[in-house]
């Protein structure tokens, strides 16, 4: 249940947000804590080449559900591949009916966690 629903909810946000959009315009940088845990430091210059982005983030946290439930030894790794995907499908299914109940004809670019996209 946990790795559907977190497979389910990325999708949706995704869709509803600009999944391409750089956090770092908004937080500045990439961030980690210091050795002793006091304060936040700035590693953007050793990551130059990380974007951090929604969709990154999204399927980051999604993942990070999945493989902390593997650890605790509830669930086996099949289990985390096959509840996003399914969490995935039941997403994509409720964003088709939704769509339906707006009267102004749109679409919208889903990016899935295997790389590809769906249109909507």
């Amino acid at each position: 249940g946990h790795l559907t629903v977190a497979g389910a909810i990325a999708p949706i946000l995704k869709a509803y947000f600009d999944h391409g959009y750089p956090l770092s315009s908004i937080l500045g940088g990439i961030w980690e804590p210091s050795d002793d845990g006091t304060e936040l430091c700035d590693v953007s210059d050793a990551f130059p080449d990380v974007q951090l982005t929604v969709e990154g983030e999204l399927n980051k946290l999604a993942a990070n559900i999945a493989i902390g439930r593997d650890w605790a030894g509830v669930h086996y790794y099949t289990d985390y591949i096959e509840s996003l995907r399914m969490g995935e499908q039941i997403a994509i299914g409720i964003l088709e009916e939704q769509k339906l109940t707006y009267s102004e004809n749109f679409t919208m670019t889903l990016p899935l966690f295997d790389g590809g996209t769906v249109r909507i």
